[in-house]
């Protein structure tokens, strides 16, 4: 077996919040008069928080934000993501993903997320999932969001795994860069479909068997 552990985003590949993300900053667009559609939501797939609202700011034609208004947006849109969030259950887990994961697990590997998100922990807790990963590196525990590879070279620090044994299996380009700079193999799903940096592509979750044999 090449990989000794694989390392899953969370949003976009475990499950799915990508409209919870886009309802939350919507309401928060609006509020302040800018612009904001599904195109622009998609430049924030895989990035923090803060960077996400900087891209969002570049409609907005006013007066500039200081720094602590920024940090408060940031705030008001988590405020209503978590919200949204509260609705979420183990519904949204889908049978695919949890039969994937024991495979996975049956066959020795360590599981980890790797996730931008700092809110990773209460996603994984309403789907059902709090303890089930070896190791979570998040929002939480990283300066640098994707596509720089610190939060999978935490990861695999935390499972006390060399970068060249992961697996990383993402829906974002962002999240392929970030895997290809800690010099981690990565499975492409979604988005990140037929990127060229990728080393596996998947058309499903399910794919994943025929890499983890």
């Amino acid at each position: 077996m090449k990989y000794k552990a694989v390392i899953f985003d969370l949003d976009g590949v475990i499950c799915h919040t990508d409209q919870y993300h886009f309802l939350a900053w919507k309401k928060l667009a609006d509020r302040m008069g800018i612009y904001f559609d599904k195109e622009i939501n998609n430049r924030l797939r895989g990035v923090s928080r803060m960077e996400s609202l900087e891209i969002i700011l570049e409609q907005h034609k006013g007066e500039p934000f200081t720094e602590e208004q920024k940090a408060s947006l940031a705030e008001e849109k988590n405020g209503v993501y978590k919200e949204l969030l509260a609705k979420m259950s183990t519904s949204d887990l889908s049978e695919e993903v949890i039969k994937i994961l024991e495979h996975i697990r049956l066959k020795g590997l360590k599981l980890a997320i790797g996730s931008s998100s700092k809110n990773a922990r209460l996603i994984l807790n309403q789907i059902g999932l709090p303890d089930y990963f070896d190791a979570i590196s998040d929002g939480n525990n990283i300066m640098n969001s994707k596509p720089h590879p610190e939060v999978f070279l935490k990861a695999a620090e935390y499972l006390n795994i060399a970068p060249e044994y992961c697996l990383v299996v993402e829906d974002a380009k962002a999240g392929i860069d970030a895997a290809f700079a800690a010099g981690m193999d990565s499975a492409a799903l979604g988005d990140a479909y037929g990127y060229h940096k990728a080393n596996y592509y998947l058309t499903s979750f399910s794919d994943l068997q025929l890499i983890i044999v």
